[in-house]
């Protein structure tokens, strides 16, 4: 692709198109990489418990469980060894050298300065878990970091400059270095995979690389990639101002940078569009960006997209429902255990685990989070629940602008609110925690744990999601597994519930239209209550469940493959 002339200025190569005759041209294929889709390789920042701050280590993790389940696919991550990681502890092993397999394979990866060549060293750890092969690249770089994305409180007080909650200085550096090995480790294992799936602006990069780097483009011919992008708002693309440093230390030809800037910024999203199928978490958000003004919180990268007639795909996030059985932190007492899902179960569990962490909110919860105010035991109460980043995102201004008035008009309800982010937000919260006329009644918990915050989907009877934008949202389905009934404002891949049949959702953006849902919500009968938690949990049983949503992605990757398999024909 490097040999296409730019266009005003603008690198966008011509997309090759779908063709005829896919079947025969993947048996072609096949004969000389394997079977079909037969090894598929993801390359992420995040993966389930060993690296995670948001839901694309959930995504990835059970995304990748599920390819792996039939056993005819392998399917292996990639992703950096962080500083807080334990490899040996959770049972990885060194990568052995191929050439010489009495030692660790040990690589040195190109990473050079504008006007300085540069390398780096790179060993490789790997462990087989769920029938995925999970690969931990070991570099200094990644080594020094004690958190995914951001400085932690004791970096800060061992080096001044690395502000607790900032994004890494070299989170550019970062993500080319983990491309550029994970691609090295391919070659170093002599594997050429069916697909690699590249998770976010992290990883955005790689399908450029290797339709336009040297001693890549020829070793991955046959290969196709795709990118998620699971969340597109501004900050989350991975760009950089500095282009002579983005050209120099991804290896990418200058048209390349050039060619693919928004806001004046090099773009990896914009990049990927260019030589990959991409995709993000909801057909319903990958609409609002492409069409809608909304696209504007990503600084038009929809639109950029639709400008080039390229297309942005929407697949839905899936949820493994067994990873939120009320039965799997119930320590297998069956005076917890409940399931939503079962129309004669009176959910008598969840009751006693409202009654355990009311208690325990009671005495006051230590260690990581910081209480503020507490829940009494009132009978019949309705507690509204909220487990989340504390930002404008997900519209915690909104609730702190409503919640007041709903207690003072309601006194049989409560409100519990798990999470940290928004320094000033969590300021209002605790605020009105501590007001006296709402004693007993609203508790905001500070920081996060993931226990608490799983008995909190457990409590609640309902769980708000008011956010101004939500690429796909898994908090719902959570809280549906719970039996906590979702309000959502009816944005992004929140349009997956069903105003009263799988949840309640609202459209408007005002104070009146979320203070109108949650009064909705406590005018629901139990029985209307017990039928919507019995038919969500249908709902997503249907439709939500990995095992289906992998169909999705299986034909993604076909299209891929047919694109790249007619561009090698050519």
């Amino acid at each position: 692709m490097s040999d296409v002339i730019p266009s005003e200025g603008e690198f966008a190569p011509p997309r090759p198109s779908c063709v005829s005759g896919l079947d025969g041209l993947m048996r072609k294929t096949a004969k000389i990489h394997g079977s079909d889709l037969c090894d598929i390789w993801m390359v992420s920042r995040e993966y389930g418990e060993l690296a995670g701050a948001g839901g694309v280590k959930d995504v990835v993790f059970q995304l990748a469980k599920a390819l792996a389940r039939s056993g005819k696919r392998r399917v292996s991550v990639v992703l950096p060894r962080y500083g807080f990681m334990a490899p040996e502890a959770e049972g990885f092993q060194s990568v052995m050298d191929p050439l010489c397999p009495y030692q660790e394979l040990a690589l040195s990866i190109q990473m050079n300065l504008p006007k300085q060549r540069m390398c780096e060293g790179v060993r490789f750890y790997v462990k087989e878990e769920n029938g995925v092969k999970i690969y931990l690249i070991e570099g200094e770089r990644f080594r020094e970091k004690h958190n995914v994305y951001t400085y932690t409180d004791e970096e800060e007080k061992s080096v001044a400059w690395k502000k607790a909650s900032e994004g890494h200085a070299d989170y550019f550096a970062m993500n080319v270095l983990l491309q550029k090995a994970a691609l090295e480790l391919l070659i170093a294992l002599c594997v050429r995979p069916s697909i690699i799936h590249c998770h976010d602006g992290h990883t955005a990069l790689l399908p450029a690389m290797i339709r336009e780097i040297a001693g890549y483009k020829t070793y991955f011919r046959g290969t196709a990639a795709v990118v998620t992008v699971h969340n597109a708002g501004r900050g989350y693309h991975q760009e950089i101002t500095d282009l002579p440093f983005a050209a120099a230390v991804s290896g990418l030809p200058p048209q390349v940078i050039d060619g693919n800037r928004l806001e004046n910024k090099f773009d990896p999203l914009l990049v990927a569009s260019s030589y990959s199928l991409v995709n993000t978490v909801s057909e319903n958000y990958a609409r609002e960006l492409m069409d809608t003004d909304s696209d504007y919180m990503t600084g038009w990268f929809g639109h950029t997209l639709k400008a080039r007639n390229i297309v942005l795909h929407g697949i839905t996030n899936g949820i493994d429902p067994e990873l939120y059985n009320p039965e799997s932190f119930a320590g297998g007492d069956p005076d917890f255990i409940y399931d939503p899902a079962n129309k004669e179960d009176n959910l008598h569990g969840k009751a006693r685990c409202r009654r355990e962490l009311l208690l325990m909110l009671e005495h006051g919860l230590h260690g990581t989070l910081h209480q503020h105010g507490t829940l009494a035991q009132l009978e019949n109460a309705t507690i509204f629940t909220f487990v989340g980043r504390i930002n404008n995102d997900k519209g915690v201004d909104s609730l702190i602008a409503v919640l007041p008035t709903l207690l003072q008009r309601h006194p049989d309800c409560q409100v519990l609110l798990l999470g940290d982010g928004d320094v000033g937000l969590e300021e209002q919260l605790a605020f009105h925690a501590e007001q006296p006329e709402f004693a007993g009644r609203f508790c905001f918990l500070d920081g996060y744990d993931s226990d608490i915050g799983r008995l909190i989907f457990a409590t609640g009877d309902f769980f708000m999601i008011p956010s101004r934008f939500e690429p796909c949202g898994l908090t719902d389905f959570i809280a549906q597994l719970y039996g906590n009934i979702p309000i959502v404002r009816h944005v992004g891949g929140l349009v997956k519930v069903k105003d009263g049949k799988t949840g309640l959702a609202y459209s408007g953006i005002s104070m009146e239209s979320l203070l109108d849902a949650l009064e909705r919500a406590i005018a629901l009968s139990a029985e209307e209550r017990r039928k919507i938690q019995y038919q969500a949990v249908q709902e997503i049983y249907s439709h939500y469940t990995w095992d289906e949503v992998m169909k999705k992605y299986l034909s993604f990757y076909d299209e891929s493959r047919a694109q790249q398999i007619n561009c090698v024909q050519k």
